[in-house]
């Protein structure tokens, strides 16, 4: 039997999220706009409620594109304030329209939201060395960092907590316990 973080569980929909994707790292601006705006909707929830619905948030959200969902008003919230396949938390659904609205300003300025995001890490992922869970922190300087210039620029539902949970699950981070079967497999793909 593999060991891997306990966080996952059993279940077979986290296991393989856990042992296929998190801490995987992705550089791709538009991924990486996705995975934010899934852990905004996370915000208050636990992470497999969102793992659940995330196929339902590509459908509603047209593919969780910032340039379509960019042009959401107020018939598009409306309906997807409907839609039992994703939160229906209103303030999530106006924060995700908010920021695509944010990325594509963003873009028109020339700054590319992968290399902004990877800059709070220098480009490189950073590689922990945790044995317990307890040894994990839910918020860094790096993720403060990041919280405060997406701000900034216009997100919300990006806090410091959000932003660490989403810096681990895109790779920015290893997060991965040294005893986890992942830990040496993501330790190498991030270069």
């Amino acid at each position: 039997m593999k060991n891997r973080c306990p966080w996952c569980g059993t279940d077979s929909l986290y296991v393989q999220y856990h042992d296929e994707e998190w801490g995987v790292p992705i550089y791709d601006s538009r991924k990486l706009f996705a995975k934010l705006i899934l852990d905004g909707a996370q915000a208050g929830l636990s992470w497999i409620t969102i793992l659940r619905k995330r196929e339902n948030y590509y459908r509603a959200f047209d593919g969780l594109n910032p340039d379509i969902m960019a042009t959401y008003g107020e018939e598009k919230v409306a309906e997807l304030l409907q839609n039992a396949g994703i939160v229906r938390n209103q303030q999530k659904i106006w924060a995700a329209v908010r920021n695509a609205q944010a990325y594509v300003r963003m873009r028109e300025a020339g700054i590319d939201f992968g290399v902004f995001l990877w800059q709070f890490v220098n480009g490189r992922p950073v590689q922990n060395a945790w044995r317990e869970l307890s040894q994990l922190p839910a918020q860094t300087p790096a993720s403060e960092a990041m919280s405060k210039a997406l701000k900034q620029h216009g997100f919300s539902f990006v806090g410091p907590t959000i932003c660490y949970a989403f810096m681990q699950a895109v790779g920015m981070v290893n997060d991965h316990l040294t005893s986890c079967f992942r830990y040496e497999a993501v330790r190498v793909l991030s270069g």
